[in-house]
């Protein structure tokens, strides 16, 4: 088959979508497929990747002043080039990445030319928004476009239960879940490039519904007892401005910020940290979400420290990846105190987890059987 795949972002450029949709196509062109991904040009610190198996056509796009396609601005100065570069491709099948409104555009091309949509859904756009409180009107239009992608999409691969469930409950007829994963060949246990230092590291998104903010608070708690102790963070978002001017009052010469890293490099420091965090605010309809950085941290044999509760909690207990605490700084305080009292454990069996349960070659491979199963010779498309 001719796939197109649609998405804002791909590789080189660090993010989990853009890591998910590059093991896609890799998955579809391994099957045999003819694989063309229409994106965008990378931020000029992404680097270069040359695609053998398939084309990658990129477009200039508007970014944030942190190099992001991430605003309502910024989607539309990529969805509506989209549009049409993709009503003169052909195309057998079309693939899109949220956000909802590069959903929406794609289904409606799809239903003009029509072509099978399918939607990979990472997460719920518009519970996000409803969990940052953003107003109402914005939640309610993305809301809108986010139902309108699922019920259309003639499939929708969902990275975990509570991903279908959402998108089952907004409209979703037809989905299959793919679980998340992470790209092994890149993260893996490496060198420290502080070997002599215990810190704590949280590489990714920095979000309001991620409420990273409680680990800067309990490093405060954590320097009574262990004053060396530093926390590191690596990656962007629009809770970082706020971050740093928490860390400046509560932790200034503990917790550092690092940016936008390469894979390889965030490999390296997330391999010698005493515990890699990461958190979700409960409470606040996310509870269903498993974050990549959980992966990205077992994978590099790194225990994880996960302060919220849902999906999380039981995808680190059961699996023996790390500790849970309570989102509140006085919970993260004690098991980063633990972490940093008893002798960090072998991180062998964590490294075998991911490879056996998370890769992500795996997912890819397993999204593009599943679309490839579900597009039969001789079946019309619902056109829901």
């Amino acid at each position: 088959m001719k796939v197109v795949v649609v998405t804002r972002l791909f590789a080189p450029e660090v993010a989990a979508a853009a890591f998910r949709l590059k093991a896609l196509a890799d998955g579809l062109a391994a099957a045999g497929h003819q694989v063309t991904v229409l994106t965008t040009k990378p931020p000029k610190n992404a680097g270069t990747q040359e695609f053998a198996d398939y084309t990658v056509k990129r477009w200039p796009v508007l970014r944030d002043a942190g190099g992001n396609v991430r605003g309502y601005v910024q989607y539309a100065s990529y969805d509506f080039p989209m549009v049409a570069r993709l009503l003169v491709r052909s195309a057998d099948v079309v693939i899109s990445e949220p956000p909802p409104t590069t959903g929406t555009l794609a289904a409606l091309v799809c239903l003009v030319r029509r072509k099978p949509l399918y939607y990979y859904a990472a997460d719920i756009w518009s519970d996000a928004l409803v969990a940052i409180n953003a107003p109402k009107y914005v939640s309610g239009l993305m809301r809108a476009f986010e139902k309108f992608a699922l019920r259309r999409a003639r499939g929708v691969v969902a990275v975990s239960d509570g991903v279908a469930e959402r998108a089952r409950a907004l409209g979703a007829r037809n989905v299959e879940v793919v679980a998340n994963g992470v790209d092994t060949a890149q993260f893996h246990p490496v060198d420290s490039p502080a070997p002599d230092e215990s810190y704590f590291v949280y590489t990714g998104t920095m979000s309001e519904w991620q409420g990273s903010d409680v680990f800067v608070r309990a490093m405060s708690i954590v320097l009574e007892k262990h004053p060396k102790a530093r926390l590191r963070f690596f990656g962007q978002g629009s809770a970082e401005p706020a971050l740093r001017t928490l860390a400046a009052s509560l932790a200034p010469d503990a917790v550092e910020f690092g940016g936008v890293v390469p894979p390889a490099e965030a490999a390296r420091w997330i391999s010698g940290a005493t515990g890699a965090l990461v958190s979700i605010v409960p409470g606040q309809g996310y509870d269903f979400a498993k974050p990549t950085k959980i992966y990205a941290a077992a994978a590099c044999g790194t225990p994880v420290l996960f302060a919220g509760v849902g999906a999380s909690v039981t995808l680190v207990e059961d699996n023996g990846l790390g500790r849970v605490a309570e989102h509140t700084p006085e919970s993260v305080a004690a098991q980063m105190i633990a972490m940093l009292d008893g002798d960090r454990p072998d991180g062998a069996p964590l490294v075998e987890w991911v490879r056996d349960n998370a890769s992500l070659a795996t997912t890819g491979k397993l999204a593009a059987e599943w679309i490839t199963q579900d597009v039969t010779p001789g079946r019309t498309p619902s056109g829901r």
